[in-house]
């Protein structure tokens, strides 16, 4: 992973401009507490994605990216923003996508370090990217799970839930990789070769789902509606495939207390039995600076599964 930081975020100043590879991006507010009960700045948060750049950014490229914002840091009023605003910097490329209400809605991609930190700047804690790249928004290059604990569902259930994902995938000779989502859950990622469209890899994951399901009855569930969802469980939520859904991206801090991170693990560690408070702002760097970026196989051409070959 990369040596240094390359930049360091000023200490004594509230607003900076700062020029990265030749680009000039204006960071505000930088006392503002983002989380209170940690003492977290917009500056600590700002020099956090600095430092996981180097891990974050190929996961990020190429991709329409969704803006979550928190112009008031973690326990503020938070909103969706979809259309890059305008004014914008000439140098943040834009990803033009077709909805069904006939919009064409321009959003933002991080492309390098200038536009990641032009994004964070706008008040986003957690990253939000498009599950397919923008040269085919409808076509996703990774199928997912987002393993959510139902009410008073203790952590152990989710590592438990996501052993059972992870021997189904493998059983049928997919490689999946697992991260915390830094709020409640686990996230398990397979990379597939791009080619079926979004909708029949959502559709691929309902099915795998719902057998899981069945067959585990007494630990999970993949009943979407709440009212109808059985008591604790942990819900292998499928639906998130969706068109147009996204999912906080690896390395995201998350808007919940003590700023944990959503953060790749190895299958050795769930069985060992980690938690989501163990992976946080704080120390998540030093964790990627000595392991490096567990989840390069989602990145990789090769060692992608054909899904083609089981729809």
């Amino acid at each position: 992973m990369a040596a240094a930081r390359a930049i360091t975020i000023p200490e004594n100043v509230s607003d900076v401009e700062l020029t990265i590879g030749g680009k000039r991006v204006k960071l505000t507010n930088l006392d503002k507490l983002f989380w209170r009960d940690a003492a977290i700045t917009k500056r600590e948060l700002l020099q956090y994605y600095v430092d996981v750049a180097p891990a974050l950014l190929p996961h990020l490229r190429d991709r329409a990216m969704v803006m979550k914002r928190y112009p008031n840091g973690a326990k503020g009023k938070c909103f969706f923003m979809k259309r890059v605003p305008e004014p914008h910097p000439s140098w943040i490329a834009t990803c033009s996508i077709e909805h069904k209400s006939g919009n064409v809605i321009d959003f933002p991609m991080v492309q390098d370090l200038a536009s990641l930190l032009w994004v964070v700047n706008l008040g986003c804690i957690d990253l939000n990217q498009w599950y397919a790249r923008c040269d085919d928004v409808d076509r996703p290059d990774y199928l997912h799970f987002d393993l959510d604990p139902g009410p008073g569902v203790k952590f152990d259930r989710v590592r438990e839930s996501a052993l059972v994902v992870r021997d189904a995938l493998e059983s049928l000779d997919m490689v999946p990789l697992v991260k915390t989502t830094g709020s409640k859950g686990v996230h398990v990622y397979v990379p597939i070769k791009r080619g079926p469209l979004q909708k029949r890899v959502w559709t691929f994951a309902k099915a795998l789902a719902q057998t899981l399901a069945a067959k585990h009855h007494k630990l999970l569930t993949s009943e979407y509606r709440i009212a109808e969802r059985p008591k604790g469980r942990v819900l292998v939520d499928y639906n998130q495939n969706a068109w147009g859904r996204t999912l906080a991206s690896i390395y995201s801090p998350r808007p919940k207390s003590g700023a944990t991170v959503s953060t790749p693990v190895t299958w050795t560690e769930v069985e060992r039995g980690i938690t989501i408070e163990d992976f946080h702002l704080g120390n998540v760097p030093a964790r990627v600076k000595k392991l490096g970026d567990l989840w390069k196989p989602l990145l990789a051409a090769r060692g992608r599964f054909d899904l083609e070959h089981v729809l």
